[in-house]
């Protein structure tokens, strides 16, 4: 017999004999069905689902001990669903039973409204949630009983009835009681831990074992039950009140029918005190049952209808604190509740309310747009403790009803009437209102801020949608909040409110003035005020202020932010896109961060700012004039000012400064004792007194940039010697003839770039390997020179101590040879390699010059076609690109430390020997070199593991095969996608 069991916790037997639940859900005969009238079946309260829990209350549960407590079951769709078959022989007359337990429930998410009281309650009395002690029936408990029940012999999933329905010889359930003394706890223990859980997972525990479906099924955790939008029927309700006598709280929204379960819930449940109804018709009789619901202190009823939609609905309660009636639909309600505090009758269709509810303090009829202007000063005026009333989108309310309200609601604090067309305040007085939100209501006018200015406790203020409204002037000492969006006519704004601390003024199209006094605020926002020109501030804390694409603004705005304008800590400002500023001066002692992105206009700066960190210039490209003198800033980047002629920079503790592009600028002056970094590229007017005062004033500078400065000569050259930390100099595309004046003044020089230098003599590089000049030079750069065949060969064979050479583009390189004749070997010091040098075990013969090199470029030379490097003269080259060498024919290297060859684009390449052991990268895109010399050459090399032959016609990319067999280290090889 297959028995469904549902959230019907049936009591067990008691020593008194009791009648059991459990045999009228058994039956007296084990093949019928549950009887429906004996038992509660929840076969039916869930569409699609068989089970809801089997928690079943036991005699000597756990009592209250004070712990935390459960207040909600809510069947949601996601429950656990297992089959547990239980086969018990001396339980109910020695019966076969088959329980299948399938703990799903079908729900859908809450739309019920939430209420003030129940969450004021449910603060206090709350338990501690801990998600992550969810109990899995299917894995954790089969993973903590495993060791008492060995799997099937033949395999397949451990089923319940193995776990605990096996029996001994003497009837006794021995693997049951094995698990009950396993899982033992103390009842209190139980409870308190029990009390963590949510009641998904309570009916998962129930499943256990019987001492803890006794435990989860104790009263204390099925305070609230929830049946929102669940498909309940009045029997099963019925049958949940008598088991649950002691609920606080029930939820019915969307229930099938709720006014049966409504009945039945105010006249079982003694303790009620918050119930949420909803969704269906609520009868005449349920209003008059609830007088004897005596405890009840919230009641819920949305989307409703009342009686039969066309009566009055009387509403008498003596306890009730909290009553919602929203969106519901009747003719006429009157409530007389003597202890209600808080109403809402937001949205229902009712022309006609009447109340009688001495203490109310709540009152909330928005969007009631049937009440009259009448019935609305009725019911208001009859709630003398009224503190907070919401009338919005009430279309009829009047300056009289408000009037009335104000005379006999004395302590009115929160006001909130928007969408009110027909009210303009005009001779109303409320004294005490402490908020008031007037969006969209468009009888406010300025003659409007005559009454709210009587308002003196105001503290918020909203006039969002106040199409007439031109003009804001208040002094109010507690207003804290204002708000101004889509005000069209809006012009001048005048505040003096000592605490106002937030301002929020937008798409305001027309508003031309602004003058605020506050001691409170700090940030200030006023974005896209198109018309915005004149701005008086007296706020000593203000902070930040973003004035972006205030389009209007004139220079007159710096006045404003400098010492003296009544910003005295402003630390950032942000004046984007303000179009009409030609002459920006600031002289502040606090301003920190200053952005002036966007003023295409802007002629002239002049920043006197000692702890300014950051300026952004993005988009100034007309700026002509500036001046830093003091600023705080550690990085300037004036490249994108291309129309600068004149600068002046005093900033201690500057550390870079980019002018590169500001091709103009012809007078520099430039202080900055910490200044490391200095870019100067393409600054063709830079002459030689500007970069010998600057040198003179920033001794720090370790790299200079002085690429296409072709105005820079010798003088300006020698006054380097002032820098005894230079070691990066970039002297590119000028029109040194000599580098005399180089070698006397930068001794501690590690990189030289000579890019296009064409105006070098063939002799002007003998100084560095004849006469020791630059001795800590490493890195040398004279791509797109013009020097000789005779000078190249010479500096590489003769200047050893370099480590990066680069000969992109070089028109006079002809082959690279680096093989010696005995004559020559004579004429080549011989250079001894630092301790530390990737040598290896395998040494140099001392008659072979030691090079230092590791990185050649050549790339681009259409001279070169043949390139030889025996394994003595290239011992340290790691890296060596001759791509786009068009006439490159051969290529024999043998390099112990090569690690990347790049050959791509050498078209002509026709002979490629490699030996190379430690080659990991080879690069031959776009060459003409046929498989075999590929095969040839990758056998040789041990470590290669990338090779790229794209477009290379003569390889076939289906026969990679033969490239890995031939070179089996490789891990990556780049080829066409089908056959060239």
């Amino acid at each position: 017999m297959r028995i469904w069991c549902c959230l019907c916790f049936g009591e067990e037997d008691s020593k008194k004999g009791s009648k059991s639940m459990r045999d009228p859900i058994l039956g007296n005969n084990g093949d019928e069905s549950p009887d429906e009238n004996s038992a509660f079946d929840w076969r039916n309260v869930f569409e699609g689902v068989n089970v809801a829990a089997v928690v079943s209350p036991q005699a000597g549960a756990a009592g209250d001990l004070g712990v935390p407590k459960n207040e909600e079951i809510d069947f949601d769709s996601n429950w656990l669903s297992s089959e547990v078959e239980v086969k018990n022989e001396n339980y109910s007359g020695e019966k076969m039973l088959d329980v299948n337990l399938n703990l799903g429930l079908s729900g859908e998410a809450s739309s019920s409204t939430v209420l003030k009281e129940d969450s004021d309650r449910d603060t206090c009395s709350k338990r501690p949630k801990v998600n992550s002690f969810s109990l899995d029936w299917d894995n954790h408990l089969l993973q903590e009983t495993s060791y008492l029940c060995p799997m099937n012999e033949g395999g397949g999933d451990m089923s319940l009835s193995n776990l605990l329905g096996a029996t001994d010889a003497e009837g006794k359930d021995s693997k049951m009681e094995d698990l009950d003394v396993r899982m033992d706890l103390t009842d209190d223990l139980l409870h308190m831990v029990f009390s963590f859980l949510d009641h998904i997972d309570l009916c998962r525990a129930a499943s256990v074992c019987s001492q803890w479906r006794a435990a989860s099924s104790h009263e204390d955790f099925w305070r609230y039950l929830n049946f929102e939008n669940k498909q309940i029927s009045s029997n099963q309700f019925e049958d949940m009140c008598r088991r649950y006598p002691n609920a606080t709280t029930i939820n019915l929204y969307g229930t099938p029918n709720i006014h049966p379960l409504a009945m039945k819930a105010v006249s079982s449940l003694r303790n009620l005190e918050t119930l949420s109804l909803g969704r269906g018709q609520l009868g005449e009789t349920f209003f008059q049952a609830l007088t004897d619901c005596h405890v009840l202190r919230s009641l819920t009823i949305n989307d409703a209808t009342l009686g039969n939609g066309i009566q009055e609905i009387p509403i008498s309660h003596d306890s009730l604190r909290l009553l919602q009636l929203v969106k519901c639909r009747v003719l006429r309600v009157s409530i007389r509740c003597p202890q209600l505090e808080t109403l809402s009758l937001k949205r229902s269709s009712m022309p006609h309310a009447v109340l009688n509810c001495p203490l109310l303090h709540d009152l909330d009829i928005a969007s009631c747009h049937k009440l009259s202007d009448a019935a609305i000063r009725s019911a208001a005026t009859a709630c003398p403790l009224l503190e907070s009333l919401d009338m919005s989108n009430c279309s009829c309310v009047s300056d009289e009803t408000l009037r009335d309200i104000a005379q006999t609601c004395g302590n009115l604090r929160v006001l909130d009437a928007s969408y009110c067309p027909n009210i303009s305040l005009e001779s109303v007085r409320l004294v005490m209102l402490t908020v008031l939100k007037l969006h969209s209501c468009e009888g406010i006018t300025s003659a409007s801020m005559a009454a709210i200015a009587h308002s003196y406790m105001l503290e918020v203020l909203e006039l969002d949608n106040c199409s007439l409204l031109t003009s804001v002037s208040l002094d109010l000492p507690r207003l804290q909040s204002i708000r101004l969006v889509h005000c069209r006519k809006f012009i001048d704004l005048n505040l003096h409110c000592g605490m106002l601390s937030s301002i929020t003024v937008s798409n305001c199209p027309l508003l031309h003035r602004i003058n605020i006094t506050s001691s409170a605020l700090k940030k200030l926002v006023l974005q896209k005020q198109e018309s915005l020109t004149t701005i008086a501030l007296q706020c000593p804390n203000l902070l930040e202020v973003d004035l972006t694409e205030c389009e209007s603004l004139t220079n007159s705005i710096c006045e404003v932010f400098s010492d003296g304008g009544g910003c005295p800590v402003l630390k950032s400002l942000v004046l984007d896109n303000c179009e009409s500023l030609t002459l920006v001066a600031f002289c502040s002692t606090s301003l920190v961060s200053l952005s002036l992105g966007g003023c295409r206009a802007l002629i002239s700066l002049a920043l006197r700012c000692p702890y300014l960190e950051q300026v952004s210039l993005d988009g100034c490209d007309h700026l002509e004039v500036a001046s830093f003198c003091p600023v705080g800033l550690r990085s300037l980047n004036l490249g994108i000012c291309p129309k600068m002629n004149m600068l002046h920079i005093e900033a201690p503790q500057m550390a870079s400064l980019e002018l590169k592009g500001c091709g103009v600028l012809s007078e520099a002056s430039i202080n900055c004792p910490l200044l490391t970094s200095f870019d100067a590229s393409f600054c063709s007017q830079l002459k030689d007194d500007c970069l010998s005062a600057t040198a003179s004033s920033c001794p720090l500078i370790e790299s200079l940039v002085l690429m296409s400065c072709p105005s820079v000569g010798c003088d300006g050259l020698l006054s380097l010697q002032s820098l005894p930390n230079l070691t990066y100099l970039d002297l590119s595309y000028t029109f040194l003839v000599t580098l005399q004046p180089v070698y006397e003044s930068c001794l501690q020089l590690k990189v030289l770039k000579l890019q296009a230098c064409k105006y070098l003599t063939d002799t002007s590089l003998e100084p560095l390997y004849k006469e020791n000049a630059l001795p800590a030079l490493c890195e040398l750069d004279l791509s797109y020179g013009t020097l000789c065949q005779s000078a190249i060969e010479e500096l590489l064979a003769y200047c050893t101590h370099l480590s990066h050479v680069s000969l992109n583009g070089c028109i006079n390189m002809h082959d690279l040879n680096w093989g010696f004749t005995g004559d020559q070997l004579s004429h080549i010091p011989s250079v001894s390699i630092p301790h530390g040098s990737s040598l290896g075990e395998q040494q140099l013969p001392n008659e072979q010059p030691k090079r230092l090199l590791e990185n050649l470029n050549c790339v681009g030379c259409p001279n070169i076609k043949k390139v030889f490097i025996p394994m003595a003269q290239g011992f340290l080259l790691s890296s060596l690109n001759l791509s786009l060498s068009a006439n490159l024919k051969e290529v024999d290297i043998a390099c112990y430390n090569l690690c990347v060859l790049n050959l791509s684009n050498c078209c002509s390449l026709e002979s490629l020997q490699l030996e190379c052991p430690r080659l990991s990268s080879l690069f031959l895109q776009s060459c003409n070199i046929d498989e075999e010399a590929v095969e040839a050459a990758v056998s040789r090399c041990t470590m290669l593991e990338t090779l790229d032959v794209r477009f290379c016609p003569k390889i076939c990319p289906l026969n990679m095969t033969r490239l890995r067999v031939a070179c089996p280290s490789l891990k990556r090889i780049f080829s066409s996608l089908v056959p060239s």
